[in-house]
Order: C-alpha cells, then sequence, then structure tokens
C-alpha cells in the first residue's frame, strides 16, 4: 500500500525529533548531524528504528540540513546515500506491524532569498533539486518538506520536489507565536499556494507545543482540500546542564495532539524535544481513533506572500493601473525601463485599498516575458498585494508565475482551444485562480445563452487538466454601450447565469462599458452598481475615481456586507477628489501622506531604494548630511521599525526599507567623505552566529538594520568559534555582541562563548536570539538580553549607545 492510499484510510503517524537524541548519543556542539549518516550509522539507524517500533509509519532520512549549499557535491551524494540506507535498515529490522515509508527530510537553506537576501530563487529551486534527484536515486518513498519559515524558500522547495521527482511531497512550516511564519505568510496563505502547487499535504511542525499551535492548525483544517498533518515541538525549551530540556511531558503532549487529530489531522508526529516515547504515548492514546473525512473546501482565492484573498459575496477590488492601455506616460515608463514609475504606481493603488494589483507590461516593442518577470519580482517586494498576472504570452506568464510568491491570478484564458492548451498547464503547475473570458473561434456571443455555453466547455476543458471550478473566474467582457446598446444588459444578464447555473465567480474590467462617451465616470459607476447587484464577484477598476468607490462602499452596505456600516463611514469621512479614468501624466508624482514629512521618508518608509537616493541628494543641497539622517532617515525607519513591533509590517517590509535607507545613507556617505572628522557612526557591534550553526538569516537581518541605525558592525559569519568571538570584541572594545543560533544542537556553543566573553571581556552586552531560544533560556546561559526580533536589537542597543555617550 502506498502512503497516499493509506493517507486516504485515517491516520499516519510520523516521527519525532532528532538532533537531540544525537546529542544524547554524543553529537558534539556545532558537530553536523547528517555527517553522522557516515559516522555513526548504527547510532542513526537506530534512532529510525525506535520511531518505526513505536508505531511510526513515516520516518525521516536525516537530511534535513543535507544540501549542496552546506556539502560538496560527492560529500551531499555520501551523506544522503547513507541517510536513505539508515533508514530502510531500520525500517526493514523494526518489530512494529504498520505499513513504513522512508522519507527524504528537506529543512530551509538557512539563507534568505533575494530581494531580501542573497539568494537567487532559481539558486534555492536547483539545490533543493539537487538533494531531491538523491533522495530518488537512494530509495526515499515520499519527500517531507518541513521547518520552512519563508513562503518563498518553501515554494522553491516544493518546486524543486515536483520538478524532479514523482514522489508524493508532504510540505510543513513553522509559525511564530503571532500565528505567522517569519515572512508574514499566514495559514490562508500558505494553504492556498501549497495546494495549488499540488503538495499531498500540508501542515505545521516545529516552533511551538500543540496547544500554541492550535489556532494555526484550526485554520489549515478550516481552508485545506488536503489533509493536514502536525508535528509540533514539545513546548518550549529550556536549559539544564548545558542540555536543552522542554516542557510538555509525553502524556501532556499526545492528549493536546490528539484532541487536534479529533478535529481532523490526519498525518501527527513530533518535533524538536519529543522522542520515540512520545510517539508510542501518541500512537497508544489515538489508536482507535476515526478522523473526520477530509473535505473539499471549494474555495476560491489568491494570495500574496503575507495574506489570502477569498472571492466570495463580498466584492474584490482590483487595480488597473498598472497597464499600458490608454496610458502614455506608462508606456513611456515601460520603454524607458522606469521601474520606480511602475512600483509607485502599485504603492498608490495600495493605499488606495485594493486588493489585488493587475500588472500588465505588454508593448509590442519591449521584451515583455523579461520585462513582466521583472515587475512581479519587484512589485511584491514593495507591497504585499496578490497580483494578477496579465498577458498574452504564455512565456511571460510562466516566467513570471514561477518567480511569483503566493498563487497569483492569471488573466487570462478563453475559448479557444490553443488557448486552454497553453495556460491550463501553467495553471496545473504553479497555482493560480484563472480568469476566463467567455469568447472562442467565433467570437463574443450576442446572446447571454451564448457566453454561458462556452463557459461551460472552459470549465470542462479545466477539469481534464485536473482544475477545479473554484479555480475559474469568468469574465463575461463588459462591451462599450456606445457601438452596442445591449452590451451591459446582455453582460449583466450573463453574469447571473454564470452564478446561479454554474456557481462560479465572476469579474470585469467595468470601464469598458463606457468608452466613445462622454461622462465617463458616472457611466462606470453605475455600471458597477448594477453589475454588483448581479453578484459580481471582482471589478478591475481605477482606484483612484472617486464615483467607483463611492459605489463599491455604498453597494457593500447597502448588501449588508460592511458590517455597522463602518467601511462606508471611514470612506465618506475622506475628502476624496474626483479624478479622471486615465490620470495624467503629472499624477506621476505621487501627494504625499501626512505621516511622511518628505519624500525621503516616503521612499524609506515604501521600500523605494532608488527614489530614496535620489530624495538625498536632492536634500543635500540644502540641509547637512548628519541634519538628514536625524530629522529624516532615522524617524523613518523607527515608522516601520514600529509597524513591525506592532504586526502592521512584516519582515519583507522592514528589510526593503532597511535597503532604502541603505541608498540613502551611501549618499550620505558622500557627502561626509570631504569633511575629516564627521561621523555618523555609533558604537562598535559585534555579530556572529555560534559555532556548528550555519543558518544566518536572522543575524543578517540584525546587522542590516544596526548599520542602517548607525552602528558600527562587525559581522563575523556563521559557524564562529567562541574565541573568535571574544577576540573581536577584546580588539574593538566592542561594548555590544549580538550571537543567533537556530538549532537546539548549538545552544550550548552560545553558552560558552557568553561564558568566554564574561571571563575576557566582561563589559560587553551580550544580546542573543533564534528561533529556539526563549527568555528563560537566555537568563539561564547569562545573556543581558533576549531579543525575539530583530528590532528588539536594535532598540536595544539604542539604549546602551545612548548610556554610553552620557558616561
Amino acid at each position: 500500500m502506498g502512503i497516499l492510499e493509506l493517507l486516504k484510510r485515517g491516520i499516519v503517524y510520523l516521527d519525532g525529533g532528532m538532533g537531540t537524541l544525537l546529542q544524547d548519543r554524543g553529537l558534539r556542539p556545532g558537530e553536523s548531524p547528517e555527517t553522522w549518516n557516515l559516522t555513526h550509522p548504527e547510532e542513526v539507524a537506530a534512532i529510525h528504528r525506535a520511531y518505526f517500533d513505536a508505531g511510526s509509519h513515516v520516518v525521516c532520512a536525516n537530511t534535513f540540513g543535507a544540501n549542496p549549499l552546506r556539502f560538496e557535491k560527492d560529500r551531499l551524494e555520501q551523506i544522503v546515500a547513507a541517510a536513505m540506507d539508515n533508514v530502510r535498515a531500520a525500517r526493514d529490522s523494526s518489530a512494529g506491524t504498520q505499513e513504513k515509508f522512508a522519507a527524504l527530510d528537506i529543512g530551509p537553506s538557512g539563507r534568505l532569498l533575494k530581494p531580501y537576501g542573497d539568494l537567487d530563487f532559481e539558486d534555492a529551486v536547483a539545490a533543493f533539486a539537487e538533494t531531491v534527484r538523491l533522495g530518488v536515486k537512494y530509495g526515499a518513498d515520499l519527500i517531507l518538506i518541513e521547518t520552512m519559515n519563508d513562503s518563498y524558500e518553501t515554494k522553491a522547495a516544493l518546486l524543486a520536489a515536483k520538478e524532479n521527482s514523482d514522489l508524493p511531497v508532504f510540505v510543513s512550516n513553522a509559525y511564530g507565536e503571532d500565528g505567522k511564519l517569519m515572512t508574514g505568510a499566514t495559514p490562508a496563505a500558505m494553504t492556498a499556494m501549497l495546494e495549488g502547487m499540488g503538495a499531498d499535504a500540508i501542515g505545521v511542525n516545529c516552533s511551538l507545543g500543540p496547544r500554541a499551535l492550535a489556532p494555526v492548525v484550526r485554520e489549515y483544517l478550516r481552508r485545506a482540500s488536503v489533509p493536514v498533518l502536525l508535528k509540533s515541538n514539545a513546548g518550549l525549551p529550556r536549559e539544564e546542564n548545558g542540555w536543552a530540556v522542554y516542557d510538555v511531558p509525553p502524556e501532556e503532549f499526545a492528549a493536546e495532539t490528539a484532541a487536534l487529530m479529533r478535529e481532523g489531522v490526519r498525518l501527527a508526529g513530533g518535533c524538536c524535544g519529543t522522542t520515540p516515547a512520545y510517539i508510542e504515548t501518541l500512537v497508544r492514546r489515538t489508536k482507535d481513533l476515526v478522523p473526520p473525512p477530509v473535505e473539499p473546501k471549494h474555495l476560491t482565492c489568491v494570495s500574496s506572500y503575507t495574506h489570502a484573498v477569498d472571492f466570495g459575496d463580498d466584492p474584490v477590488l482590483i487595480g488597473e493601473r498598472i497597464n499600458p492601455t490608454g496610458k502614455k506616460r506608462f508606456k513611456e515608463a515601460l520603454r524607458a525601463g522606469d521601474m520606480d514609475y511602475i512600483l509607485t504606481e502599485g504603492i498608490r493603488q495600495q493605499d488606495k485599498g485594493v486588493q489585488v494589483l493587475d500588472v500588465n507590461v505588454g508593448l509590442p516593442e519591449i521584451d515583455e516575458p523579461a520585462v513582466l518577470e521583472e515587475t512581479v519580482c519587484r512589485l511584491q517586494a514593495v507591497v504585499d498585494l496578490p497580483l494578477q498576472i496579465d498577458t498574452s504570452d504564455p512565456i511571460a506568464m510562466e516566467r513570471a508565475l514561477r518567480r511569483y510568491n503566493g498563487k497569483a491570478m492569471l488573466n487570462s484564458v478563453n475559448g479557444k482551444e490553443e488557448s486552454m492548451a497553453a495556460v491550463f498547464p501553467l495553471a496545473k503547475k504553479y497555482g493560480g485562480v484563472v480568469v476566463a473570458l467567455t469568447l472562442d473561434e467565433s467570437g463574443i456571443p450576442e446572446t447571454a445563452e451564448g457566453r454561458l455555453a462556452i463557459a461551460e466547455r472552459i470549465l470542462a476543458r479545466a477539469a481534464e487538466y485536473g482544475i477545479g471550478r473554484e479555480d475559474i473566474v469568468f469574465d463575461p467582457l463588459a462591451m462599450a454601450v456606445s457601438a452596442a446598446p445591449d452590451a451591459a444588459k446582455v453582460t449583466l444578464e450573463s453574469l447571473g447565469l454564470i452564478r446561479d447555473y454554474l456557481g462560479c465567480r465572476t469579474s470585469l474590467g467595468v470601464s469598458n462599458v463606457s468608452f466613445g462617451l462622454p461622462g465617463r465616470e458616472g457611466v462606470n459607476a453605475a455600471f458597477f452598481a448594477l453589475a454588483l447587484g448581479r453578484g459580481l464577484s471582482a471589478a478591475i477598476m481605477n482606484p483612484f475615481s472617486a464615483a467607483m468607490l463611492r459605489t463599491y462602499h455604498a453597494s457593500r452596505a447597502l448588501l449588508g456586507l460592511d458590517e455597522n456600516c463602518a467601511g462606508y463611514i471611514g470612506f465618506a469621512a475622506q475628502d476624496v477628489p474626483e479624478a479622471p479614468a486615465a490620470a495624467p501624466a503629472a499624477a506621476a508624482a505621487p501627494r504625499q501622506p501626512d505621516e511622511f514629512r518628505s519624500a525621503l521618508q516616503r521612499a524609506v518608509v515604501k521600500g523605494l531604494k532608488d527614489q530614496a537616493a535620489a530624495a538625498t541628494r536632492s536634500l543635500l543641497e540644502t540641509v547637512e548630511p548628519l541634519e538628514i539622517v536625524r530629522q529624516e532617515i532615522i524617524p523613518a525607519l523607527d515608522i516601520v521599525g514600529k509597524g513591525f513591533e506592532d504586526k502592521t509590517i512584516y519582515l519583507p517590509q522592514l528589510l526593503m526599507s532597511a535597503e532604502a535607507a541603505k541608498g540613502a545613507f551611501e549618499e550620505i556617505k558622500t557627502a561626509l567623505s570631504a569633511r575629516k572628522g564627521e561621523t555618523a557612526a555609533k558604537c562598535p557591534f559585534v555579530i556572529a552566529t555560534v559555532r556548528g550553526d550555519i543558518h544566518d538569516i536572522g543575524k543578517n537581518i540584525v546587522k542590516l538594520l544596526l548599520e542602517n541605525y548607525g552602528f558600527a558592525v562587525t559581522d563575523l559569519g556563521r559557524d564562529v568559534p567562541p574565541e573568535t568571538v571574544v577576540e573581536a570584541v577584546q580588539r574593538l572594545h566592542a561594548p555590544l555582541a549580538g550571537l543567533s543560533a537556530l538549532m537546539t544542537t548549538t545552544v550550548p556553543a552560545m553558552e560558552e562563548t557568553i561564558r568566554l566573553l564574561r571571563r575576557d571581556a566582561p563589559w560587553c552586552k551580550v544580546v542573543v536570539g533564534g528561533a529556539v531560544l526563549t527568555q528563560e533560556y537566555a537568563d539561564r546561559i547569562g545573556a543581558d538580553k533576549y531579543a525575539k526580533d530583530a528590532m528588539e536589537t536594535v532598540r536595544y542597543a539604542e539604549e546602551i549607545a545612548a548610556a554610553l555617550e552620557e558616561a
């Protein structure tokens, strides 16, 4: 019986932790667990066997960190081959009578992907692909991608697995206490993307105990149409005598996990701190449990790297401004490669409240595939809205889809066979909600019934590709009433038929109806209101049209979609001027919101590096360099920092703002270079990832922010011996040091580093951070400060620097 068939029948038990068990058997601090597949195969196999004996159906090979970014090619192959041999040997010799499967385990690379880090998306795909091919070669039964805390890296790993194997793929992400991934994704966003890409099971692992992860798990269960898995930690760790000890014992762990299994979790196991005893207890308590069936949810949704947008009764606004049609200034920007103009258009529309951005860069004289790919990558770095990839070129569509961080809308397909043959395979591979136009080889039917018939054929063809009706949104095409008097009437009738007879969602490019007429805004708004009354799900519209926004907010209130009319009241309180459907070129310079004192502050907050540099050069003509830092750049960073702390801004936005500030600082440094003695630098700060730990995402984020706040940061890199940290602190007489560790097995190295600093550099304050740390843990190992995120490190450093200046 295959793993997917077993999963259909009932509960599948997974294994538990590996790192702490290897430590118990002699793994030294800083030693790579994966190398034990070669040096201590009998110890690794014994742990695997214990999990099989405890009742696990699936046991992961010891390959969590096995990738070409850590090991050279030949060494990597040796490790994966030995790892698969070890888990298969354990399977074959175990006493358990259950079905047993050996999984290739894939963990995060330890690096952040561009534009926030230094690892290109395709390089990440290639790295994971190499591990996947080796797993297939050496006999893996399935692939488990786990502990991913970035949606983009998760996509890279899943894409690598799907493109390089036919094995079942399960995907699990690590959520923080705020219920989001490190880079901001919600469970809804991850469910949309992973289901769309064809993951066989999805879920949650690591981070916290089962009780703390329950809200995240329930959101998966509410939205997922595939089985949901849970591998939580045994609670939170604390340090005792140099070892990590977890606070949730086996019986409590099993009881809390079992409660979620009764709610629908189909795959259950453990992560950090769990042992075969935890799995045995869980199996014993739930062996007779019959889980509820996995039901399709039929959700029509798209997602960005942070959140999902559902298409239902509440209409969705799709901003139309990133499109060259009828927009002279936009065409000029495309020809000139003026990406800042395009990004500003996206930001302005997000500020106006649209939920999705249409992205169309189709001009005959440009390289559309390259420009569309770049536009999607750049846009998703500065806005967190889902994107509608709008192109008739399937090559351009695939390049943009491949780089898109989420589940996109695809605009569009139609009833022509060549169109469906080009678009549906892309939607199936990468996931997406396809906008389907009701036209075919014969053109656009003149009747609503004719358009309904095309919609039915499109649905049938989509089903042949494995695409459900929930992933098709129909556009029954708004035509100009100036040319065809019945055009609007037929479109409105089509909306009703598609909703009532097919149960599908709809979208319209509303402004098409008024071409050739004077006073177009009034016509558009009236048609929009009529369409909303017929159940229109989404509208591609101009968010700078006051008339359209009034119609939208008023209709939501009248249709009972706006609780206490709060949305309408908030909109009505704003001073919204009328704007023409096609904004003039002068609109390219956006009005500054009240909270920004200058163009520089706005550029930094919005993450626009080129604009930040240009604004700084302009200010330098009249303002002293250090005054710009104090009055403009630091206040802008504080706005972003507070938003990050308040969970209204996510890590990618924080990093893009830091990069924009960096661009401004480069201009400041140039201006100061001729003025001897002037410097904006604060005290030295030594930072490192501790010995044995190769994960430096958190450290790099802290470094970037500290530099933007004026600290002289010395980055020692990753896998840094304690003696190296102490030498740097002594040489610089640094008053601050930051230590990072992601893995439980490397926390002892952090404790040793702190102990040496206390002995040889007692003046130095030590800040610690990392996924496995808590305040209690930090206190026990002697740290001065536990920072749960990068901004908390910055705030503490600011306090120390201020105290030093006063002393």
